[in-house]
Parts: structure tokens; sequence; C-alpha cells
């Protein structure tokens, strides 16, 4: 359905019409009451076309989520890049495309370690900047940009790099003279590794370029610290042969931020918690997004497993009504969590602070689009369960800057080692702070002589993200409410460390009573590309086990809708997997009611209830020539859940079937599932 609600303004009568009734009355053939008539019929017409258009413009379009809606604390938008850099006698600008922040924080490092080489540098978001005047930089004499960007989706480009994007895909673009370096961000469980900085890199040097150190990809899946850390030493040493700088050996780590303490702030000048404007969450108003979000009423939440089920997996149905969201099947619902209440007042007890003094935290760097790093002023108590994210390992850069407050020589010579850009310092880095999964508060618990101020570590952790999930709901059965299909992550890691989800461990403590009310900030995500066909008649095809269940619930109530309303529709096939039948088969009785009255084609899998494990790929293999008979009718294909293995074998499955059934060989059953990639028949929704 078009976003535009729109509708035809009234229009004029054809000239051919017009001319036509004037001829008529002129020659006397309407008498007074033809006219009469005539004039009432216009009248009513005229009176019925006004209302129309005052109808349609009562409603309010509430346009697709995106970054680009909301932007705080930066400079104007459109601003031109090469005036900014010249303001603020800048050298280097380090772009980031980010959905998750990690661009972003690399991009503030990598502006930080540029000061050891004498080069003045500043980061950007995209969505701030007017791109077009990337082509203009080149009168800049030795100037460099660098590009982190990130790739989301299906190889996709970041909310706030979309216009970016465009720009350099665009034939008509010309960099010529733009001196430039990228470094790209991924996950190599995605089938679209790393698409955004291959594209960036190889379209930067087509319109004319000049690449100043090669082309470096992150792997999220494997060490992507690591990886950003090599291709910072890489880059840098380019820096020095192309410009002639070298490495100062003087200490130029000076922080980016000053500590303000306020005494005397009343409290509706201080922040709360708020992702957005001051006050926010009292006066809300549409549309809402990352910087905007809903504080909505979570109206139930219980558990979908059995008891005695050693998974929790939470069934959550967020209320909605009044706020003009919209959703559709497939979309996205985004959550922003709160960090352990425990956590955060441990903070408090280990530093011997206050955590309820007001503060603000401003950016020394006047020209920085950056003023703050998160909304202030507020508590350090906020500040730790709003904003920043206290539960993430820290990255090399934060233990280093951690450092300098060890009192105890062998801890300050252990973080030192630890962040080093040695072999042996990186392999103990990865043991003791990522296979660990620890913490900066439990490096405080463990290092008794280390005692940084609150307020810079609050400045070196990053900034705590949304929670996104698949929306299990469709909008024609729940107008009212986004419903969440969300699993408990609580694990030990391989060296016995207790670890934990933010998002679904806080969530677990809500359960809403006439007693207990819980509101949660959330927006919606529009997911483009996971849709069902605009077609009813169009038979589909969905594969989720497990919590992958939950677009499909939605895409199901969405079909049944249909056959409720006599309309015809295609078959809906689902292969769905858990462990137990009897544990956590989600939705069961849901579905075979479904199945039951002919909605539903169900075909279920549960892993460790037989001595040989089956799963979804495997009830597939087994009815493969009713996949193909669908296929060859045009159904969609669609799968959702876990990216890492499930989706791999759920494709695999999928050429198989073409090859075997299709009667094709490898490279042709190949070439038939990229045509239904391209021709969006065959979608994903995973993650890893």
């Amino acid at each position: 359905m078009s976003e535009d609600m729109s509708g035809d303004a009234p229009r004029d009568l054809p000239v051919e019409q017009a001319e036509a009734i004037n001829t008529t009355v002129e020659s006397g053939m309407f008498n007074t009451a033809d006219i009469v008539v005539f004039v009432l019929f216009v009248v009513i017409l005229l009176a019925f076309f006004l209302y129309k258009k005052y109808q349609e413009s009562q409603v309010i379009t509430i346009k697709p989520i995106s970054l680009q809606q909301f932007k705080t604390n930066g400079p104007e938008t459109g601003q031109n890049i090469l005036d900014r850099m010249n303001a603020s006698g800048k050298q280097m600008v380090v772009f980031y495309g980010s959905q998750t922040g990690t661009a972003e924080e690399f991009a503030t490092r990598l502006c930080k370690e540029a000061r050891h080489y004498g080069i003045a540098a500043m980061s950007a978001d995209p969505i701030e900047y007017d791109m077009e005047s990337l082509k203009v930089l080149r009168e800049k004499e030795d100037h460099i940009a660098v590009f982190l960007m990130a790739t989301y989706g299906e190889g996709e480009p970041t909310d706030n790099a979309i216009q970016f994007h465009e720009l350099i895909t665009n034939d008509e673009t010309d960099l010529e003279g733009l001196n430039f370096a990228v470094f790209g961000l991924g996950n190599s469980t995605y089938e679209y590794f790393n698409k955004m900085g291959k594209d960036t890199d190889r379209l930067l040097e087509k319109r004319g370029g000049t690449r100043l150190s090669e082309l470096a990809l992150g792997d999220d899946d494997a060490n992507i610290e690591d990886d950003y850390m090599n291709w910072r030493e890489a880059f840098f040493a380019d820096m020095c042969k192309t410009f002639g700088v070298t490495k100062s050996a003087e200490n130029l780590d000076v922080r980016n931020y000053k500590l303000e303490v306020h005494t005397d702030l009343p409290s509706s000048k201080v922040y709360h918690g708020e992702i957005g404007s001051l006050g926010g969450y009292a006066t809300q108003r549409p549309p809402y997004d990352t910087k905007n979000p809903y504080l909505a009423q979570l109206n139930c939440n219980y558990n979908l497993c059995a008891l005695e089920s050693d998974r929790a997996v939470y069934h959550c149905e967020v209320d909605i009504t009044d706020s003009r969201i919209r959703y559709e099947a497939g979309d996205h619902i985004a959550i922003y969590p709160e960090n352990n209440a425990g956590l955060v007042s441990d903070f408090g007890t280990r530093l011997n602070v206050d955590l309820d003094t007001v503060i603000s935290l401003n950016c020394i760097d006047e020209f920085s689009s950056k003023k703050t790093p998160f909304p202030c002023p507020t508590t350090y108590r906020i500040a730790l369960t709003h904003y920043v994210d206290i539960t993430t390992p820290p990255r090399t850069n934060v233990i280093k800057d951690l450092a300098q407050y060890a009192a105890d020589e062998k801890e300050k010579a252990f973080l030192l080692h630890i962040s080093s850009n040695t072999t042996e310092g990186k392999n103990e880095f990865n043991d003791w702070v990522v296979k660990d999964q620890r913490h900066v508060l439990q490096i405080l618990q463990e290092l008794p002589s280390l005692s940084p101020p609150l307020d810079h570590i609050l400045e070196l952790l990053p900034r705590l993200q949304a929670r996104y999930y698949s929306i299990a709901s469709s909008s024609k059965s729940h107008p009212n409410t986004v419903h969440v299909c969300a699993a408990l992550v609580r694990y030990k890691t391989s060296t016995g460390r207790a670890a934990e989800g933010v998002c679904t461990t806080w969530l677990e403590k809500m359960v809403p009573s006439e007693t207990n009310e819980f509101k949660l900030p959330v927006f919606v995500r529009r997911n483009q590309g996971f849709r069902l066909p605009r077609r009813t008649q169009t038979p589909v095809i969905m594969v989720g086990p497990g919590t992958g269940i939950a677009p499909f619930r939605g895409f199901i109530q969405d079909r049944a809708a249909v056959i409720q309303n006599g309309r015809e529709c295609g078959a809906n096939v689902l292969f769905f997997g858990c462990r137990h039948e009897k544990m956590d088969y989600l939705y069961e009785e849901e579905l075979k009611e479904y199945e039951k009255e002919g909605v539903l084609q169900l075909y279920t899998a549960f892993s460790r209830d037989s001595e040989k494990k089956v799963y979804v790929q495997h009830l597939m293999e087994g009815h493969g020539a009713m996949i193909w008979d669908l296929l060859e009718k045009g159904a969609h294909f669609y799968v959702c859940g876990d990216a890492r293995l499930m989706a791999r074998d759920v494709h695999k499955q999928l050429l198989t079937i073409v090859e075997n059934h299709g009667g094709m060989e490898q490279s042709e059953a190949e070439a038939y599932v990229i045509t239904m990639e391209s021709s969006a028949r065959y979608q994903k929704d995973v993650w890893s």
C-alpha cells in the first residue's frame, strides 16, 4: 500500500466538454428547469469533492522510520564539508555509516589517534552534511576523507548513509582529486558481507577519487576490534608516506569532554532518560523514530515455554493506541532498554560516587558536531541506566585510557599490555576480556587499585543502543498493539562467567497488572525487504524455527484476514522447528487452529524429541516436490532466524530442491534462486 494518503484534487472540466455545454445552452435546447437541475448537479458534485478533500486532509501520514528525521547536538543539516573543515582547521574528516554505533565509535577513536601524527581530524555523520560538497573537497590541499561504512540488512547502506550511497552510485558524480580511505564493518555470517565497504571503496575510485590506503574489512563474527587496529596501523603508515607526517612520542591522549557539576538546576531542566528532547516523554508528538521514541504501555508479558524448559521466550504486547504509529507484518520494533539497577549502583559503590549528582559532559572542541556524548545535563545514575552500554566488553582504547588510573604498577602494566597492538597483547585481551565477557565494572572489581573518574568512564563507553525485534503481529488483526516474541538471553561463557542480555532480562521482570504499569520507549522501523506479495493469490512458503516464527505470525494473521473477508488467498506453508514439542513449541494452539481452519499448511520439526535430530531443512527435503510446485506457481519464499547456520542450511536445501525437482544443473539452479532474490520472491530476515 502506498504511503501517499493524499487524494486527487477536484479537477476542472475538459475544454471539449465545457465547449459542448456552452454550445448546447446557447442553442436554446435547455429550458429554465433544465438549467436549475444542471446547476444543482454541479453544486452537489463540487460539494462531494470538497468534502472528500476535507476528509483526506485530516489523515496524518506517518513516514517510514529514518535516522534522517531527527538529529540532535549536531551542525545544521546540509552543511558544506569544506567550509566546516576550513572553519575548524581540520585536515581529515572521518565519515561513518553506522546502525548500531560501532562505526561511529571507531570514527571517534580514529580522530583521537590522528592527534599523534599531527593531523587535526573531525568525525562526521553523513546525514548532517551536504555530501555533494565532497566534489569540492579537492580544493583543500592535503585533505583526507575516511569512510567507515557498516553494511545493514541484505547489503544495504545504514539509515544515515543512504543519501551518500545515492551520490556515489550516480554516474554523473565527479569526485576527481578526492583523497580517500575506506574501512568496512560487517559480519561474515551474512550473504552480503561488507557490501557497503566494498562498494564505497570501488565507487569512490570509479568517480575519480585517489585511494590513500587499501580497503580493509572488519568482521564482527570474528574480531572486528583486531581488524580495526590492523587497518589503523596500515592507514597511518600510509599517511606518513604520503604526507610526510611522523608519530609523536608525546602523550596526546587528552580527553574530548569536560565535566561540569550542577548544584542548583531544577528537575525540569535535567534529562531523566529521554532519548530525544528534554521532557519529550511528557509531551509526545509523532513521527516516532530513533531520536524520538514513543513511550508505550506494556499490556502483557508472559513466557511461551513450559516451566520445566531450560529456555524462556517472552510474548509481549506493546500498546500504540492513539500514537498514530503504523506498521505492517514484516516490520521491526525497536526497544530502548535500561541497564540493570544493581550494576548501576555498584558503580557508585566501587568508585565512591554519589550517583544522583547532576552533571554535564561538554565537548572541548567548539567545532565538534557532537556537543555532548549523551543527553545533558543528567545524573550519573540516569547516564549509567539509560545512555551508556555498561555490559558490553570494552574495546582496547577504553582499557588503554583506564590504565593511567591504576595505582599499582603491575595492574597498569597489565592493562597497557592487553591494549597494545602486539600479538601477545591481542591474544590476552581476547582471552581475558572478549571470551570471558568482562565488562568495565568487573574489571574495576578485579583490579582494586584502578580508580578512574566516573565521568571519564561515561565518556569512553559507547551509547546504549535500541534492540530490534521482528514484529509478531499484523496491524489488520491488532491495529492498536505491536506483539514481540523475544528469547531470553542468559548463558555461561566458556570460562563459566554468567552473561545476559540487557533488554530481555529487563523485560523479564515486567509483569503488568492493575497495580503495576510498565512503559517502554519504542519505535517502528520499516522493513521493505520483508513483505508479503501484493497479490493475495500468490502462495507463500515460510521457514522460521524458534523465534524466527515472529514475522510469520504476522504474515499468517494478514492472510487469515484476507480469507475472512472472502477474498482469494494462495497457499500458506510454514516450516517451524524447536527443540521439544512439549517444552518450546511457540504459539502451538494458535498455529494448529489456523491449520484446522485451512488457513495454514503446517510442518514441524522437534530436533531433540527423536534419536536423529531433525531440523527445518530436513522437512523441506521431505516436501521438495510440493515446494517446487509452489515455486513454479510463483510462490514467495521467506526465511527468518539464525544467519550463522540455519539460514545457510535452508539456502543449500532450496538450491537442492530446485536442482533435483526442476531438473537443472547446479549452475542453473543457482541462477534460478538468484532470480528469485532479485525479483523479491526470496526474502530473508536473519540475525547472527
